[in-house]
This record gives structure tokens, sequence and C-alpha cells, in this order.
């Protein structure tokens, strides 16, 4: 299926196996991608990590500033299919349209659960035993289509966002790669999302990253793992952010108030929640580096954060 057009649109590094592979079976004829960015005081540009892949293989690249208002030189292509995965924009129904196979897009959720940017995060920090890829056709909403092929990826609870984010994107290769030809050749069943059971993972905020030592053990400990390791959950200690990488559920319990640290030692820094307490292992103070729990020990006093509250 050499001759199949593709135009593929993505940014993130979560995409760049998928147009790998995308370039090894198909006609690949430019990647859609966000404008580079300006990173650092020198402001030097940076470019997402599709189009460096896109430019390694002389694969063109369109980067709109807004594609609903800059489609012309997408549709000039004509390509036979777009594929889509955590591209950034919201597409316009005319490009939605113009493909005589659709536009589909590769979702890191079980659709109709967290529709949005931030399905990896959300999945633990929420809670979920389970998540993974769903491949759908695109319509004008958000991540609303019509559903095609799915493939479940259990969440552990040694699972950060991190780890989450390499499974999934090792599952989404080969279900993509087996879900094409049915669209090709018209097999696939379309299944309709049953809006009822619709969640949402909005784009990380700052609300988000900030620990509230009033939750649960376990509703602590899913955040800290959920924003490693971007961008972070934090706390605040002596007017100071203090980053929080890795954490342990204890199961003991005390009548100081939640966010009180009682205890630093090998097994980390307790902390007092509002059903028992979370032991913090790796963390970083303002203006350091991450550190385990020991490199902490060794370069700070206790007696500078026993009984001080995270807030």
């Amino acid at each position: 299926m050499k001759n199949l057009k593709v135009i593929f649109m993505g940014t993130p590094e979560f995409c760049v196996p998928i147009l790998e592979s995308l370039i090894k079976e198909y006609n690949v004829l430019a990647i859609v991608t966000q404008p580079d960015k300006e990173v650092g005081r020198k402001k030097e540009i940076v470019y997402s990590p599709i189009k460096k892949r896109a430019l390694e293989h002389n694969i063109r690249v369109l980067q709109p500033i807004k594609i609903r208002d800059e489609y012309e030189d997408i549709i000039n292509l004509k390509p036979d299919i777009i594929i889509t995965c955590a591209y950034g924009q919201i597409v316009p129904e005319i490009v939605l349209n113009y493909p005589k196979y659709g536009c589909i897009n590769v979702h890191a959720s079980l659709l109709p659960k967290l529709r949005g940017g931030a399905p990896i995060h959300k999945a633990i920090i929420n809670g979920y035993a389970k998540t993974g890829i769903t491949i759908m056709y695109m319509d004008k909403g958000m991540d609303t289509g019509d559903m095609i092929s799915k493939v479940e990826v259990k969440i552990e609870d040694n699972d950060t966002a991190e780890s989450l984010h390499d499974k999934l994107q090792k599952a989404a290769v080969p279900l993509l790669l087996e879900t094409l030809p049915t669209i090709i050749d018209g097999t696939n069943k379309r299944e309709k999302q049953n809006n009822e059971e619709a969640t949402y993972a909005y784009n990380v905020s700052r609300e988000d990253e900030h620990i509230d030592f009033n939750k649960t053990s376990r509703e602590i400990f899913n955040q800290i793992r959920g924003l490693n390791s971007w961008p972070g959950a934090y706390a605040i200690l002596n007017d100071k952010n203090i980053k929080l990488w890795l954490s342990k559920i204890s199961d003991k319990k005390y009548n100081e108030k939640p966010g009180t640290i009682v205890s630093i030692d090998k097994n980390g820094m307790e902390v007092v929640t509002k059903d028992g307490s979370i032991l913090i292992t790796e963390l970083q103070l303002s203006g350091k580096k991450k550190m385990n729990i020991k490199d902490f020990i060794n370069g700070n006093k206790k007696e500078d954060y026993l009984s001080k509250v995270l807030k």
C-alpha cells in the first residue's frame, strides 16, 4: 500500500514511532506540527520531535499557526487519508471532510473515557486500573468521533506518567498498522461513543500540580506519580515550592494536621494525609536537583523539616 498518500499530524515524542511506522508502509506526503518554540533566555528555536524526525526523512513539514485559517497546503497535497496523534489544534471540517478514507486519530485512552489533551496523566491521577489506545474517525468535537479499534493497557502501582507513556506508545503502532487496512478496504466496524460514559482529561493546570494533603494517601500517591516526569507535583514549605516526584503509601495513622512532616528516615519523608500518611521518597528542593531520600538526609538537617507543614 505504498501508493496510499498519507498526511500525518502530530507534535510530541509520543508520535515519533507512529510516524516511523507510516514511513515504512505508506507514502507520507507531509507532516503537520505545531510552530517552532523559542526556549530559554537566549530564545533558541526548538523543533517538535515529530518535525525533527520528518526532516531526517526529507519529508515536507507544514506548521500552520492556526490550522483553521491555514489549511490550503494540506488540501493541495490531495491526501487519501489524514492521521493525527496529539497534534494540539482543532482540525477544521473542510480538512476533516477532504480525504476519501477520512481523518483518523490515535488517542491515548479507552474512549469515551479521558477525552482531551492529557489522557496519560489523568488516567493515573484519577486512579484508573487500565487505559489504552483508541483509533477513531475524527469529527468536529473533541475526541467524539466513531471508534474503530482499541487495545487495553494495564496501569500498575509502579507506573508513572512517563512509564505509562512508553507502554501506550508501544501499543499504538501495531494497533494502527492492523487497523489501517480495514479502513482502506471498508471492513472496519464503526462504533459510536456513548456520551453518557464520557470523562475528560483537560491539559494539566498549575492547580492540578499542587498537592493538597487533605486528600487521601491513595489520591496523593496517584497525583504524584501521574505528574512524573512532567510537569511534577509540588507543595509549599516555608513559602518555597518543593517538588514531589515519588512516594509510597504508609499504613500509619496520626492525629497531626494533614501536611505535617512527622518523620524522616531511609524509608522516606513521612507526611500526614487525610486518612493516614505518605512517604515521599524522591523530592526536589527549590533551586536544587532531584534527590532520593538518602541524598536528602545526607545533605540536610532533619530538624529543619520535622513538624513543619507542607501546604
